[in-house]
């Protein structure tokens, strides 16, 4: 993040940095026709939503759905031909895990891979099917850092950084030139945050190329490091975020110092706010992006006054996500919606009143997804009974007409389960 207006000191500091534009062309070589040059389309319909040009660059759709790959190819392609027969190790919360071991497979290089305790079921088991040893050890990405360079020095096995290494830089910020070809006339650029090494990259190729460009970065609220060290804070980082891919406690110093000679600003996201993003997706763009992967239009639905008016490029940087968490995802967005809705009412437990409740809600257009009786836990008389019922309807407009509706026949109703 600038802190200081003076351009000179920031040139100065640039130079200086780990990581040049000349390296990322470099990498940009190296990973050319091995891993896709993705697509960086508009999107009409969040453009329309949120009042900016929005540009999507979809590294969802790499082969193992996530940019990791071209970090990693660029750090195994490096390798001596004694580290190659030896064989690597990396940590990782599952995507970096999956490029490492993808192309290590691709080249011949025998890969191990650390993760933690936690860590998607789905990126865990591909990184499997890509024939790397996985072993799962700690609670956090520290931990298996830890585990990882023991492990690896004690087997002789040459340790790949998932973000605090020039190569890992320079092969991720080949994104940035990626997205400034396809869309020069970009004046914002929005990057998830973990430990900072795409965003390190994307910052230091696009203000390369484009010095007045904004570049952003997203951090999940629960796990604000890169922003605590930028700014000087301490917010506490807790908790099970769904953005688990960004949920990195301690960035990497080489990254640190990037961010601090290219990037603009820090944005804090909510958990509802990476929910909003995931779901949007699926439901606008017919793409899907894990929590970590949705952070950037996320900030974006938080903050839309911060982006009014400008021409901005999204990194929906990986698309690794548990179908059971993803369904749990779409179906809370549903009910916030108030297209999806639980109901409480209190009917006479006698014969045909059921059959009244569903003529009620089929009347109204509604759908019965669910139907439970409740006639022994419940404070209502004996001759009474609680009826719970899942109501699917189209928009919140539509649940209280109907709550109405069944109000105005003389049942006591309300909502128990609604956001």
């Amino acid at each position: 993040m600038h802190v200081d207006s003076d351009e000179r000191d920031r040139a100065t500091a640039a130079a200086a940095q780990p990581v040049g534009l000349a390296d990322i062309e470099k990498a940009a070589l190296v990973v050319k026709g091995a891993v896709v040059e993705t697509d960086c389309d508009p999107s009409r319909t969040l453009s329309a939503m949120l009042g900016c040009e929005i540009w999507l660059k979809f590294e969802n759709l790499q082969f193992t759905a996530s940019f990791k790959e071209r970090g990693a190819l660029n750090r195994l392609s490096a390798l001596t031909p004694e580290e190659r027969a030896a064989g690597i190790i990396a940590m990782s919360a599952g995507n970096h895990a999956q490029g490492v071991a993808y192309h290590a497979s691709r080249l011949g290089i025998p890969a191990t891979i650390v993760v933690p305790h936690g860590t998607p079921f789905v990126k865990m088991e591909n990184t499997r099917r890509h024939g790397a040893e996985v072993i799962v050890e700690g609670t956090t990405l520290e931990e298996a850092a830890a585990c990882a360079r023991e492990h690896g020095a004690r087997r002789g096995l040459t340790f790949i950084h998932p973000y605090d290494d020039p190569l890992i830089i320079a092969g991720q910020g080949t994104i940035g030139l990626e997205m400034l070809k396809a869309v020069p006339d970009l004046d914002t650029i929005v990057v998830p945050i973990g430990g900072g090494g795409l965003i390190s990259g994307i910052a230091t190729a696009a203000k390369a190329i484009k010095p007045g460009i904004e570049v952003i970065g997203v951090q999940a609220r629960l796990y604000p490091s890169m922003y605590n060290r930028i700014r000087g804070s301490e917010l506490p980082m807790r908790g099970d975020t769904l953005a688990e891919g960004i949920a990195v406690k301690a960035p990497g110093k080489l990254t640190e110092a990037l961010v601090r000679a290219h990037v603009d600003d820090i944005l804090l996201v909510s958990e509802l706010e990476i929910e909003r993003a995931v779901a949007l997706l699926i439901e606008i763009e017919k793409t899907v992006a894990e929590g970590a992967g949705a952070a950037g239009l996320a900030a974006v639905l938080g903050h839309p006054q911060r982006f009014r008016g400008r021409k901005v490029g999204i990194v929906l940087c990986g698309g690794n996500i548990d179908s059971r968490l993803l369904a749990s995802v779409l179906t809370r967005e549903l009910a916030r919606a108030g297209r999806l809705a639980e109901l409480c009412i209190d009917i006479s437990d006698r014969p045909g009143q059921l059959a009244r409740m569903a003529t009620l809600v089929g009347e109204s257009g509604a759908n019965i997804i669910e139907v439970v009786h409740q006639r022994v836990f419940t404070d209502l008389p004996a001759k009474g009974t609680q009826l719970r019922m899942v109501i699917e309807t189209r928009d919140r407009a539509h649940l209280d007409e109907l709550l109405a509706s069944i109000r105005a026949a003389g049942f006591e109703a309300e909502i128990i389960s609604n956001r």
